[in-house]
């Protein structure tokens, strides 16, 4: 036998348990291949390493179950820390910032959703957002599905436009917030919102962000 797989069996768990351990990965760091959607400074959506800009008209499903809030602390554009739980579950817990947070750890929120129409149809992405305007935006869309529930539990599932305002800072000029702009309501069943699933806890550290340019892909 070779001297590679000549393992002692004493103190290991067994290989059960090592499987589970070995996918509590995913839950600890995040899915890979998740797509980040945000709204840049210049007003305009836009997603994923490229910054490529969303379809103006494309429309969105928003996931009810996958609303979170936690914290998160930056560094020199990049993410020192991150923890994130769904909004059913208390905030986490936080220990002493990264020493290299510029701001420690900052409260965010954000949600996951699903192009239903246009070029980008049926991609999945998460948004997140620390500011006041975009952490506004988050809270009025909960509540609005909160109260859709409470009238017609049978359709929780926002139709959005992505939109946008913007008001003008004495210091910082024009600041753009998000607007997600609900179109309709649909059922968890329904074609376009299948395979929605609740979020799992996410604890995130030293991911590294890289910022690229803006794609000007489709511009009105």
């Amino acid at each position: 036998m070779s001297n590679l797989t000549t393992f002692s069996a004493a103190n290991l768990p067994s290989v059960q348990a090592l499987s589970t351990a070995l996918r509590a990965l995913e839950t600890d760091v995040g899915a890979a291949g998740v797509v980040i959607i945000k709204m840049d400074k210049t007003g305009h959506w836009v997603f994923g390493a490229d910054q490529t800009e969303v379809e103006d008209d494309s429309t969105w499903a928003i996931n009810p179950f996958s609303f979170v809030h936690g914290f998160i602390a930056w560094g020199d554009g990049e993410v020192l820390g991150e923890k994130m739980v769904s909004v059913s579950q208390p905030l986490p817990e936080l220990d002493a910032a990264p020493p290299n947070a510029k701001k420690g750890w900052e409260t965010q929120v954000g949600m996951s959703m699903k192009c239903i129409s246009g070029e980008d149809k049926d991609m999945e992405v998460r948004y997140t957002t620390t500011s006041v305007g975009g952490k506004r935006s988050v809270q009025a869309l909960a509540v609005a599905i909160a109260t859709q529930v409470e009238t017609d539990s049978s359709k929780p599932v926002p139709i959005v436009s992505l939109k946008k305002e913007h008001y003008a800072h004495k210091s910082y000029g024009r600041i753009y917030t998000p607007i997600f702009d609900i179109q309709s309501w649909v059922g968890m069943d329904a074609d376009k919102t299948e395979k929605l699933e609740a979020p799992k806890e996410v604890e995130v550290e030293a991911v590294a962000e890289t910022p690229a340019p803006a794609t000007r892909r489709r511009r009105s």
